[in-house]
């Protein structure tokens, strides 16, 4: 199974830094007998690896070689592969860059990596068949992708940062088929590339009789890509720490 990382951002919510955001130091690691700093990124990977991904391509812009410089080629018994974002142009262009590595046959998995979420193993609960999306639930839907689910399971809507959003549950990450992935690429292309967030494709995929399953498996969710955020995200890890 592939991970796909989206990695091209600017981060202007949390800059300015001197390095990229992917790579900011939340917490810790253990190095042998050392402590190090760990990268917000490195909790995505390790999810992805625990959710069944053997490689993992990250997508990055030409300014972010400090991130091919940090992970290199390989992390544990995770490959890695590198594409280039000319400009970020949002995350439907920045996943889809990733396509060409995409056999229809494999898997596909994809988070963002300015994020942590628990439980860590959570993405091994949606089906490997199906378009599925894994939900956390949230007291601030406006500020995300709030996913309106019906009785059976399945997506009705994304309501991309809606002020009146209808459900408290939100998208964190999500899994499919490499044929889907590259239906979805073949969607975006006929709307003109013109989709910035998964949350309008996967909108225009449903209105063209798709499916897509949302499973609320997730339990804590954190976007460390604001000083709020990444405050939160320091007390979550205290918290699983204890």
């Amino acid at each position: 199974m592939w991970g796909i990382v989206p990695a091209a951002g600017n981060g202007t919510r949390i800059q300015p830094l001197a390095f990229s955001k992917e790579l900011l130091p939340v917490g810790h690691r253990e190095d042998g007998d050392v402590e190090r700093p760990k990268a917000v990124s490195e909790y995505l990977i390790e999810r992805l690896a625990l959710g069944g991904a053997t490689k993992i391509c990250f997508v990055i812009s030409p300014g972010k070689s400090d991130i091919m410089q940090y992970y290199g080629g390989r992390v544990g018994r995770t490959d890695l592969a590198y594409v280039v974002q000319p400009q970020a142009a949002g995350l439907c262009d920045a996943i889809f860059r990733a396509r060409s590595l995409v056999h229809p046959d494999e898997r596909v998995a994809i988070g963002l990596p300015d994020t942590i979420w628990f439980p860590q193993d959570a993405l091994l609960q949606l089906p490997d068949d199906q378009l599925s999306f894994l939900l956390f639930p949230t007291d601030r839907p406006q500020l995300f992708d709030a996913v309106v689910v019906n009785d059976r399971g399945h997506i009705e809507e994304i309501q991309v940062k809606s002020a009146s959003a209808r459900s408290r549950w939100i998208w964190g990450a999500f899994k499919m088929p490499g044929r889907v992935f590259h239906s979805l690429f073949e969607l975006w292309q006929a709307r003109e590339q013109r989709d910035e967030y998964i949350g309008t494709l996967l909108n225009a995929w449903l209105a063209e009789g798709g499916v897509a399953i949302g499973v609320r498996a997730g339990a804590q969710y954190v976007d460390v890509g604001t000083l709020h955020g990444y405050r939160e995200a320091i007390r979550l890890l205290s918290a699983h720490r204890d």
